[in-house]
């Protein structure tokens, strides 16, 4: 039962180090364990301590729907679990996900519980924030049998930003997806306001293609999209309101982050 852990890099020699260690320190059997980076080009040291780690270093570009397409072109195992560098992984995430998916034949794919990583206050407001999003629309599946991430098409690479929520849609039509417990960590320690809003402004460029793709009556859109949903629905959903009353400071820091996002995308439209 190999597992094929794909992670795509550019210019991320601060934190791919950390990523590799987190997978190499993994109680899920390291020789059951291939690691494929593929790199778009770092002109760091990314790649050189990438090879640390694995032999299986590659470049590929130019936008990571393409570099995660490569990886699992190259990518041996039954399953594929794709993950950026800045993302550290809790000591029995492979284990569970490879175990859930073994036990349970109809579940295709799982979402991964994530955990935003800082300590100042940006960071714990996106935490936050975040803590809302596992396993709805807003998220996306992250480990998956590989036959079925092919028989789908892995992700369209005409688009940059919503990809992933296109690949999920895609999944979530071939079967049932679950959600584990372990969690991965994703770093944002040097949290910058105004580099995640340029961040999340470009990741937005494609929405339209996105929305054309699929319809704007598509249930799924209809959330991604509804102003309701994402500054209400979302935090509403499974009782998850009463962390909204019992956190005030932070509830309103997200919801000014949010606005922050909303205006600036439309904005740049």
């Amino acid at each position: 039962m190999l597992v094929s852990i794909i992670v795509t890099t550019k210019n991320e020699e601060i934190n791919i180090k950390n990523c590799l260690e987190s997978i190499a320190k993994q109680s899920f059997p390291a020789e059951d364990t291939e690691i494929i980076v593929v790199d778009n080009n770092s002109a760091d040291r990314t790649k050189e301590i990438a090879k640390k780690y694995t032999k299986k270093v590659f470049d590929y570009g130019p936008e990571r729907s393409a570099q995660r397409n490569f990886g699992v072109e190259k990518a041996s195992g039954k399953y594929v679990f794709y993950l950026d560098a800045d993302m550290i992984l809790s000591e029995n995430l492979v284990s569970e996900s490879a175990d859930l998916l073994e036990k349970n034949k109809n579940i295709v794919a799982l979402y991964i519980p994530e955990i935003v990583a800082g300590k100042n206050f940006w960071n714990k407001v996106r935490r936050f924030e975040r803590s809302f999003y596992d396993g709805t629309v807003i998220d996306a599946v992250r480990f998956i049998r590989k036959e079925v991430f092919l028989n789908v098409g892995g992700f369209d690479e005409n688009l940059t930003g919503p990809e992933d929520w296109d690949f999920d849609k895609k999944i979530r039509k071939n079967g049932k997806t679950g959600l584990i417990k372990s969690p991965l960590y994703h770093n944002e320690k040097e949290f910058n306001l105004r580099k995640y809003i340029r961040k999340k402004v470009y990741y937005a460029k494609d929405f339209e293609k996105y929305i054309a793709k699929w319809g704007k009556n598509d249930p799924d859109i209809r959330k991604q999209f509804s102003f309701f949903y994402r500054f209400f629905g979302v935090f509403m959903e499974n009782g998850r309101w009463k962390k909204l009353f019992f956190n005030p400071r932070l509830a309103i820091s997200m919801y000014f982050l949010r606005f922050l996002v909303g205006f600036n995308y439309l904005l740049k439209r």
